[in-house]
């Protein structure tokens, strides 16, 4: 079974922004967190699969941080549209002082900042065209880095 398009939208909202879902459980529904947080972009050098965490194939280079998105529509946040997110804005790593891997995919995950804490994922996505890691260059996931859910 799938979910309707609407309540997808509205689960991406709850997740991505913030956003209340009404009329689920009570009037209420299911409620915005008082203090919305953060989640965290994380790279990843191959598929983390459906059974991975946060730290499965997560990349190493030197330098490496996972890094925040505020829970919130805009600036610093996350773009919902229909049954898609995407960051509001580039998302940009600190600089590799050592090591080339190459960047195969994306998460969003529940932990940071620095890498090597397990936790979960939420959604992962395939970073295209992947990113060859060099040092002295800056990592970027563009707003084209889109999570879908269907």
């Amino acid at each position: 079974m799938s979910k309707s398009d609407t309540f997808e939208n509205s689960l991406l909202l709850l997740i991505f922004n913030n956003t209340a879902v009404a009329n689920i459980g009570d009037a209420g529904g299911l409620r915005a967190s008082v203090t919305a947080g953060v989640l965290y972009w994380a790279l990843h050098t191959a598929d983390p699969g459906e059974a991975g965490s946060a730290i499965t194939n997560e990349t190493s280079y030197t330098g490496y941080a996972r890094q925040s998105c505020a829970r919130a529509s805009g600036a610093g946040g996350f773009t919902v549209t229909g049954n898609s997110v995407s960051p509001f804005g580039n998302i940009v790593f600190p600089i590799s002082t050592g090591g080339t891997p190459t960047i195969t995919h994306f998460s969003v995950v529940n932990t940071g900042p620095a890498g090597g804490t397990a936790g979960i994922i939420l959604y992962s996505g395939t970073v295209t065209p992947n990113i060859v890691v060099s040092t002295s260059v800056v990592q970027t996931l563009t707003t084209g880095s889109t999570i879908t859910e269907d």
